[in-house]
């Protein structure tokens, strides 16, 4: 027989009629089975190997689909409890293995307010009130970045990878444009037009498979070589854009990166800026991760130059501390959006548009898309400029406290000084061939999940005296909660693991 709840109801809306009281109940069930779930799991990663766990949890969840519901209460229950139990959370300092945040509270509840509503940014009449949230929002981080919030456009994404595919989308567009005189996005890549993407040999690999996407090719990628700080080499950039300009190549756009996955690298942006317009060169800048530091006094000098991009990524789901997905795509000038706009009759028609009823949908690859702006409006209001740039030297804090830890320990070896809040290092047993390193540290980290003690990151990065690529282990600091002596104890708990696996 189906379940029945008189006082909840699964049917119940949650902004139709009793909605209200049904969601502030359902919430406080789903509060407390978290607090259950992180209970049974008992610290930063659920403990057991993979396929045991997998095949636990599917026993426990059942089918997702009976034939008869089991009420909203008790499937809400059961359902956030097993995902609770068996997550990584990133709000457990020992749960620092990749570009992983631990959302604000008060991002949180607001993503709850903006699912309650449902607003979608792809017509004026179904979100009326955050489509206007969302173009203030891209105003004020364009302000941030540097350009002309007047002139300025941008849309929110789901991510990096979404923003650089922009960024390449449009400087495809403008430079077949300008050099060929068509429109791409309408009648494709010219036959013939040998077009390229520069960015440096530490790049994201989103770029390549962006390139692949737009269709250049991911070998239509050419990767600069970096200096010693894993930063693109400017004169190499040069001497590459002027030799494929005499093997009759056309360079779409030069990324520079501000803020490297594993090491937060920034590359020379004035410099580079410099490069690209003397050779007329679209520049894109992948902020994903380095993006954060605007925030920061401390940090926003690494960041000069950026102003001069024609397109910018930002993420606010690493330095931000927002729930996914809250990317940011920034261009300097709104007519950088020009290929992607569009008229349709059943959303934007030209008439309601001509009467102010402006839609954003010419400036996403997205139709249907949840306001993400809502809760970065929230967070950005609730801490200002300042509190976000208190919690971004926290967290440059810890990495720089890690840094000197692993430097005094005799087992361990920093791999370079951190950027932003990201340290690479490796456990390195005494008299250990260079493959047995390798192996200890693949093993370790594997061990400290397998037990449910940490989750740290895996990387490789070339050895500076061989070149040979080597296996090194990565902090990523993003919870700025975390209390130094608890970075001691995670780093202590990798040489433990260490010494356990070494033979």
């Amino acid at each position: 027989m189906p379940h029945t709840d008189p006082l909840l109801p699964a049917h119940r809306l949650a902004q139709g009629e009793g909605g209200s009281a049904a969601l502030g109940a359902l919430l406080a069930t789903a509060v407390t089975a978290l607090a259950n779930g992180a209970a049974e799991r008992g610290g930063p990663v659920p403990a057991g190997p993979p396929g045991e766990l997998a095949a636990r949890w599917e026993a426990q969840l059942g089918t997702p689909l009976p034939e008869h519901g089991t009420g909203a209460t008790a499937a809400l229950a059961e359902v956030t409890r097993l995902l609770a139990a068996g997550a990584a959370d990133p709000a457990d300092p020992a749960c620092a293995g990749h570009l992983h945040c631990p959302p604000l509270a008060v991002a949180v509840a607001a993503d709850m307010a903006a699912s309650a509503l449902n607003p979608s940014l792809d017509s004026w009449d179904q979100a009326p009130a955050a489509t206007t949230v969302e173009r203030s929002v891209v105003a004020a981080l364009a302000g941030l970045a540097g350009y002309d919030p007047a002139t300025a456009s941008g849309v929110v994404t789901t991510g990096g990878t979404e923003s650089n595919l922009m960024g390449l989308l449009l400087a495809r567009d403008h430079t077949v444009t300008r050099h060929f005189g068509v429109s791409a996005a309408r009648t494709g890549i010219p036959s013939g037009a040998r077009l390229r993407v520069l960015c440096s040999r530490a790049a994201h690999f989103s770029l390549a498979r962006a390139a692949g996407f737009i269709g250049l090719g991911e070998d239509a990628v050419i990767a600069v070589p970096t200096d010693s700080g894993h930063r693109m080499d400017p004169s190499a950039l040069d001497a590459e854009l002027t030799a494929l300009r005499r093997r009759g190549e056309l360079p779409v756009a030069i990324v520079a990166t501000a803020g490297t996955t594993d090491l937060g690298a920034v590359d020379p942006l004035p410099r580079i800026a410099a490069i690209a317009a003397a050779h007329g060169t679209r520049l894109h800048v992948d902020a994903a991760y380095g993006g954060g530091a605007l925030f920061s006094d401390r940090l926003r000098p690494l960041l000069a130059g950026l102003a001069e991009a024609d397109t910018i990524t930002l993420d606010l789901h690493k330095l931000g501390w927002q729930p996914v997905a809250a990317g940011v795509f920034l261009t300097r000038e709104r007519a950088a959006f020009d290929p992607l706009d569009r008229q349709v009759a059943y959303l934007n028609p030209e008439d309601d548009e001509a009467a102010g009823y402006t839609s954003l949908l010419g400036h996403s690859l997205r139709t249907t898309r949840r306001p993400d702006a809502a809760k970065i409006a929230v967070t950005l209001k609730a801490l200002g400029r300042t509190g976000l740039g208190t919690l971004v030297d926290r967290c440059h804090d810890l990495a720089r406290h890690a840094a000197d830890t692993i430097t005094a320990h005799p087992r361990l070896t920093l791999y370079a000084p951190p950027t932003l809040s990201t340290v690479v290092f490796r456990y390195v047993p005494a008299d250990a061939p260079e493959d047995v390193v390798d192996a200890v540290n693949a093993r370790l980290r594997r061990r400290l999940l397998r037990e449910g003690l940490a989750v740290v990151g895996r990387t490789t990065a070339p050895d500076p005296t061989t070149g040979r690529e080597a296996v090194q282990l990565k902090l990523t600091l993003l919870n700025p909660d975390t209390e130094p002596r608890t970075v001691d104890a995670l780093l202590a708990a990798v040489v433990r693991a260490g010494e356990r696996e070494t033979p």
